[in-house]
């Protein structure tokens, strides 16, 4: 009887995911808080634990990144990357995903990428080069920096007191293991895309357009001097501010016994890193809108803004449901499963995987199952290992990024197969996931 209550329980609260993400936007979140109202009143589950930590470091972040976007300062960016990679153009397949990658580090949101997706296309394009083998693991590229982000709400949940935080992961282990897990992940994945594909001028979509008329190599160049605009002239400094504070996270990650402490009823405590963040975040907000003279009415109006609350919205409900069931029914969890969990913790990665899909968003996805992972006894290290398994939304073609990018390419080389998963973007997906895995365990034995 009991098992039969907690399947039920199960199948509530997976239909309620599925309409959520169906709906999108803040429908994830509110349809998460059906579930959480359904398993308080109904089955009399003690509510779980909100994500407040998490949801209030999407905050601060986004608020500094929508401030840095008033100011100019993404344009900025993406006018640099974009000289950079017109320099470039022969290996257009590998600086454009390690640009992506490092803007989402840098800025802990993939929703960055969509300045750089039409210039990596019309670069390759313009080259010669299949667009479809850039802009596939750029998309990809893009969302794996969130797993290494030293901002992103992802990282920040997975760090927070109440998960790994609590078991003496700090932000050092995430960068230590992510950051060159990913690198590598997205050159082993660059090398493999270059190779799918027709070459473009063989490609019949493509030769079909130009002869159409609906390309034209000659004016193209042309196009990305659009796309690179002239910048507020103190967009850079915004820029530096924004660096400077992310910096500043990093090395209070990085070297916890520097961070500021108090003592209360005589015993020595150090303020926690995701108060760190919020703190150093929100002051960096403040001093970007004033070395780059940016509106704060600019900031909330932009995209970036927009992208954050929607996550934060989704994060308290999604979460919020998926810590209520997993904590109310640990105990059959542990019974059930624990065994061949601590066996086979690639399970675990699996099912890590295929939750992403359901929620769209990494942070989510950490809050929801990292807590059964907890409860099963999983080495701590090893769920850090597992971490870029959150990725796993690439698996359906209608994240934001991966539409952008299909738009974006004019060729038609970009785009989605008949059968609908067999789309631009598989490949990328699973290599970038796999690989960066299983570095990520590689480097775990030396820690």
């Amino acid at each position: 009887m009991a098992t039969a209550i907690i399947l039920l329980q199960l199948a509530i609260v997976l239909a309620l995911i599925f309409i959520g993400a169906r709906i999108g936007g803040i429908g994830l979140g509110i349809f998460g808080m059906v579930g959480v109202f359904i398993l308080v009143f109904f089955f009399g589950l003690k509510p779980g634990n909100l994500p407040i930590d998490v949801m209030l470091i999407i905050v601060s972040v986004i608020t500094a990144a929508s401030a840095l976007q008033a100011a100019g300062g993404l344009d900025y960016l993406v006018g640099l990357a974009a000289k950079f990679l017109r320099k470039h153009p022969n290996h257009i397949t590998y600086f454009g995903p390690l640009t992506t990658w490092l803007f989402c580090i840098v800025a802990g949101t993939a929703h960055t990428c969509y300045s750089l997706l039409p210039i990596i296309s019309e670069i390759a394009t313009n080259s010669k080069i299949r667009p479809e083998r850039p802009l596939g693991v750029s998309t990809v590229a893009a969302s794996l920096g969130i797993t290494c982000s030293p901002v992103s709400a992802a990282t920040a949940a997975v760090i927070s007191t109440d998960l790994l935080g609590g078991a003496g992961i700090e932000l050092k282990h995430i960068l230590l293991v992510g950051i060159p897990a990913s690198l590598i992940a997205i050159l082993v994945a660059a090398f493999l895309q270059n190779r799918i594909g027709k070459e473009l001028q063989e490609d019949e979509i493509y030769l079909q357009k130009v002869k159409e008329g609906i390309i034209d190599p000659e004016k193209d160049s042309k196009l990305i001097d659009e796309m690179i605009k002239n910048p507020n002239p103190r967009a850079k400094y915004a820029v530096m501010a924004f660096l400077l504070g992310v910096l500043t996270v990093v090395v209070y990650g990085s070297f916890p016994s520097i961070r500021p402490s108090f003592v209360l009823d005589g015993e020595l405590h150090r303020v926690s890193m995701p108060e760190i963040i919020e703190i150093i975040m929100m002051s960096v907000a403040a001093l970007i809108l004033f070395v780059g003279k940016a509106k704060v009415g600019d900031a909330v109006k932009g995209n970036v803004f927009a992208a954050g609350m929607n996550a934060m919205v989704a994060i308290f409900g999604i979460a919020w449901m998926g810590d209520t069931f997993f904590n109310g029914n640990l105990a059959f969890f542990k019974e059930g499963i624990a065994s061949v969990v601590s066996q086979y913790p690639f399970l675990f990665a699996i099912a890590l995987f295929i939750m992403s899909i359901m929620l769209f968003s990494q942070a989510a996805t950490v809050r929801t199952l990292y807590p059964l992972g907890i409860g099963l006894g999983i080495s701590p290290l090893a769920l850090v290992a597992m971490f870029p398994a959150v990725n796993g939304y690439f698996f359906l073609p209608n994240y934001p990024t991966a539409v952008a990018a299909i738009n974006f390419d004019r060729t038609g080389s970009t785009r989605i197969g008949r059968f609908v998963i067999n789309h631009s973007f598989q490949l990328a997906g699973f290599t970038t996931t796999i690989v960066s895995i299983g570095v990520g365990y590689l480097i775990i034995q030396f820690l």
